[in-house]
């Protein structure tokens, strides 16, 4: 088997998705994986820890790539859009075809221990947000509630860009979800009092 051939990494991780689909996650092997992407599973392990990890690899980059991006937007002003927006506004299409991001999503879903560590890394990305918002003066309270419920509409949002055809923005979608929140959470608190 090559080691170290070009492209090794997505062949990986394109195998790996394969046999989690196939087989399933819990039986399937680094070792299966590595033989179906012609790799050594030597090869494997300079890439990626276990088999886990090849579906968050990206993941800190990824959190980190986005809270610079909050911490560099020109208004905070409305803090959960801003949050909103720097999620819709990031090139997701980057990460991979838009199949292949759902059917990720699709397998971590499938499983708790994967949904598990899905859940932490989103969580994480949130508090990333809520600190980028805490240093550009947004009060600590409302830092908080935006950088989360921020999170929770564009999950919303993603999964129902991932479901539908190429041709949904994701932008629009998300707009749409955070005018549904608008509707939930009306603007007049004092009806509610």
């Amino acid at each position: 088997m090559p080691r170290w051939e070009h492209g090794s990494a997505e062949r990986l991780k394109q195998a790996a998705l394969e046999l989690f689909e196939e087989q399933g996650f819990e039986d399937t092997s680094a070792v299966q994986i590595a033989e179906r992407a012609r790799v050594t599973t030597r090869t494997f392990f300079r890439y990626f820890r276990d088999k886990e990890e090849v579906l968050f690899a990206d993941a800190d980059a990824l959190n980190e790539a986005l809270v610079q991006a909050l911490s560099e937007t020109t208004d905070v002003a409305r803090p959960l859009r801003a949050v909103t927006r720097t999620l819709a506004g990031f090139d997701w299409e980057s990460l991979g075809s838009r199949e292949s991001q759902r059917r990720r999503s699709a397998m971590i879903a499938a499983n708790p221990q994967l949904l598990e560590r899905e859940l932490i890394k989103q969580q994480q990305l949130a508090d990333g947000f809520r600190d980028a918002l805490g240093q550009r003066g947004i009060d600590p309270d409302v830092a908080e509630l935006a950088a989360n419920a921020g999170s929770q509409v564009f999950r919303t949002a993603y999964r129902q860009w991932l479901e539908a055809g190429t041709d949904t923005d994701l932008t629009a979608t998300t707009e749409t979800v955070l005018s549904l929140l608008a509707t939930i959470v009306p603007a007049d608190r004092s009806a509610s009092s």
